[in-house]
């Protein structure tokens, strides 16, 4: 993980899906549960999904809250 990632959670939307459109940083809680169950994507879009359930997961959704200020 690097700090451009937490960046980049706030900045880019899911690709395909239910939630297709939304910030990946808003994207609920058992969907990201769904992911890590079945198998996150190949590449970038599937790291930023894992990083993401493990911010949710352990309730840390609150370090995003600075980076959406920008």
């Amino acid at each position: 993980m690097s700090p451009e990632d937490l960046e980049r959670l706030v900045a880019t939307e899911m690709p395909f899906g239910k939630f297709k459109g939304h910030l990946l940083a808003d994207l609920p809680g058992h969907y990201l549960g769904w992911f890590a169950r079945e198998g996150f994507p190949k590449g970038q879009i599937g790291r930023l999904l894992s990083l993401m359930h493990e911010l949710d997961h352990n309730n840390l959704r609150a370090l995003l809250d600075p980076l959406r200020r920008r």
